[in-house]
């Protein structure tokens, strides 16, 4: 069957790479609307012949030139573009405007022309084209209501190519990073303005969203931009008479604890909130919250909850038992989590003596303070004696942390002293540490407190973190927080007594000699028995570490590390909850360590109960259980207008 050639059915336009006439253009020509089997060709000629004049006897068509030879019918060609199965089908994620063209073009091929196009369509979807320029030719569509150009690279848009008509405009995912551009002059009749996912930053936005520009607004999607200050933003949606529905979740601003109540309270007409209704009593619930709206913190809040660990290896089991002299190995273990830190260092609130921080950031404090010149001593005694060691110790990465009643490690990255040019001098500045316990640029790290081992280890952690750069607040939950469980092992050895000069004996009679080495034999024969004697009841004790102990750098050991998603609380949920899971990494050998030395523990049965107990194996009953933590980050907002002014007295 012949086609026709689609450049000889209509003339081809040369567009501009980028503009949205140009990718009009190219969406018409792939849905192929001249070329079989739409268009008119030897397929469906005969029914788009010019009329001659005819005698009343040959208008009554007769069944052998109904359809001539080489011709389909409408009904065949409709179901060539309509089958899932046909070569001519479209993609599945075709828009219900592209199957409408598709079977006009085969019901009414003559109507297909630009007029047709520019007079018929009130709605023109372009999505995903990579469209940069909105050129003049969009003022063609002269009845056109809706345009969504959506998941683009839009920058700017000049409002005068804009028809007139528009009812909704969509802009979703581009790079608009001002309002200014779509106000000179808006769309006088717009009822729907959707500029989600864009680059909208700074204060000025507020200027743009008042009824001088958009008098006919009715919903408004500002999500998910770079927003930060709520009082002057709600300043001017305050004169939008007709706004009902309300999108400002995903922004910076909508982190204070107060930012839904402030809204509705400012906002008196508003029906829906970030895809949530607005009912009565919520409105009475914050009733007269927007009086006092300056007063409110400008910060977001956040809850940290570290419940128990579960699943940890007994490293102690596989340790040999210690001599006389040592080593004595004790186990701790504890999580970390990173979170943001403000520019300010003031955002992460805590009991000062619940704080623990790292060396590393107390050196690089006294770096910045003083010259290089007073430190270059400094350098080559404190950072190769203190941080050296600790990069030497059993080939392992360690930490030096502070030991005692501590729930908070606060651990900050800090900057290298300029005037270190040697790449050993640097190298000495850095013990070898596991990356995974450092925390990310701009962030702290912070921990539990350190606890033995036990088959469930509770660490009843909570910290509220109170920031004020909103901002890089934002960034961070978008990149989530990296949670790590360690195993901190600690080597203790006996502290051996410094030998002490006695001081010369004056000279005195042969006579006072013999009588006092007399007494000292006495005497020496007294405290062997007595030292024979306390040594045979040491034997017989379990041995016990001295007290007086030292104690070599703290050898770290990650268990487990993963990241926890936090870019829910930007979309409008209120706390994140989850039990990270880092598998098994228990062993059977060290499990059966561990239950044959609990099993010793437990008291003996009576033989008459214990021939009536069956004894299951080890084997038969063992189940690892996999390394898990459970954790919560919430962020803080108010349920009422007393709850917010409360938060004024503290």
């Amino acid at each position: 069957m012949a086609t026709r050639d689609s450049s000889a059915s209509y003339r081809k336009t040369e567009g501009i790479p980028g503009t949205l006439s140009t990718a009009v253009q190219e969406h018409l020509r792939k849905l192929c609307l001249r070329e079989f089997p739409c268009g008119t060709g030897s397929w469906n000629k005969s029914r788009f012949l010019p009329h001659t004049p005819r005698a009343w006897r040959n208008l009554v068509p007769r069944e052998e030139e109904i359809v001539s030879a080489g011709e389909e019918t409408v009904e065949a060609l409709l179901g060539l573009v309509r089958s899932s199965h046909s070569p001519w089908a479209l993609m599945k994620d075709s828009s219900v405007e592209d199957h409408f063209l598709r079977e006009l073009a085969i019901q009414h091929p003559l109507m297909i022309k630009d007029t047709f196009f520019y007079s018929y369509f009130r709605s023109l979807r372009v999505v995903d084209k990579e469209v940069t320029l909105v050129d003049k030719d969009l003022l063609k569509f002269l009845k056109l209501e809706e345009l969504i150009l959506s998941a683009n690279k839009i920058e700017e848009i000049d409002a005068n190519n804009l028809p007139r008509t528009l009812k909704v405009l969509e802009l979703y995912g581009n790079l608009i990073a001002s309002m200014e551009c779509l106000c000179s002059p808006p769309p006088p009749n717009l009822q729907h303005l959707g500029l989600g996912h864009n680059k909208l930053l700074g204060p000025l936005q507020s200027l743009y969203v008042t009824s001088r520009n958009w008098p006919q607004l009715v919903s408004l999607d500002l999500g998910f931009n770079e927003l930060t200050d709520l009082q002057s933003m709600i300043a001017g949606l305050c004169t939008l008479k007709h706004l009902r529905l309300l999108v400002l979740q995903g922004n910076p601003l909508a982190l204070v604890p107060y930012y839904r109540g402030f809204t509705v309270d400012s906002l008196a007409r508003l029906c829906v909130l970030d895809d949530i209704t607005v009912s009565p009593s919520e409105k009475h619930q914050f009733r007269g919250l927007s009086i006092h709206g300056d007063l409110l913190a400008r910060e977001a809040q956040f809850l940290v909850t570290i419940g128990n660990v579960r699943g940890v290896i007994d490293s102690s089991v596989l340790d040999p038992e210690p001599g006389p002299e040592g080593p004595f190995i004790s186990y701790s273990y504890y999580v970390t989590y990173d979170f943001v830190e403000d520019e300010d260092g003031e955002g992460n609130v805590r009991a000062s003596t619940m704080a623990e921080t790292h060396p590393d950031s107390v050196l690089a404090e006294r770096i910045r303070t003083e010259s290089p010149e007073g430190l270059s001593k400094e350098l080559s005694e404190f950072i190769a004696e203190e941080m050296n060691e600790m990069a030497e110790d059993s080939g392992e990465s360690g930490i030096t942390d502070l030991q005692g009643s501590e729930t908070t490690l606060s651990i900050r990255s800090a900057p290298l002293p300029q005037s270190i040019d040697s790449s050993e001098e640097l190298s000495k500045l850095r013990p070898r540490i596991d990356p995974r316990l450092c925390p990310s640029p701009g962030t702290v790290l912070f921990s539990t407190v350190r606890k033995p081992w036990t088959d469930v280890i509770p660490c009843n952690y909570e910290m509220k973190h109170n920031l004020k750069e909103l901002v890089r607040v934002k960034n961070f939950l978008l990149a989530g927080t990296t949670v790590t469980i360690v195993e901190e092992k600690i080597l203790s050895w006996p502290v051996l007594p410094t030998p002490v000069e006695s001081p010369l004996p004056a000279k005195k009679g042969k006579a006072d000699k013999k009588e006092k080495e007399k007494e000292k034999e006495k005497e020496k024969g007294k405290k062997q028995k007595a030292e024979e004697a306390a040594k045979e009841k040491e034997l017989k004790k379990k041995k016990e570490p001295p007290k007086e102990l030292r104690q070599d750098p703290p050898v770290l050991r990650v268990l487990g590390s993963g990241l926890v998603y936090l870019e829910p609380l930007l979309a409008g949920d209120s706390a994140v909850t989850t039990v990270c899971n880092f598998g098994v990494i228990r062993t059977m050998e060290s499990d059966r360590l561990t239950y044959a030395r609990d099993s010793k523990k437990i008291k003996k049965v009576p033989k008459k109960e214990k021939s009536k107990m069956a004894t299951p194996t080890f084997e038969s009953v063992y189940q690892p259980e996999p390394l898990t933590v459970e954790i919560q980050i919430q962020l803080q907002q108010y349920r009422s207008v007393e709850e917010a002014f409360l938060s004024l007295l503290d």
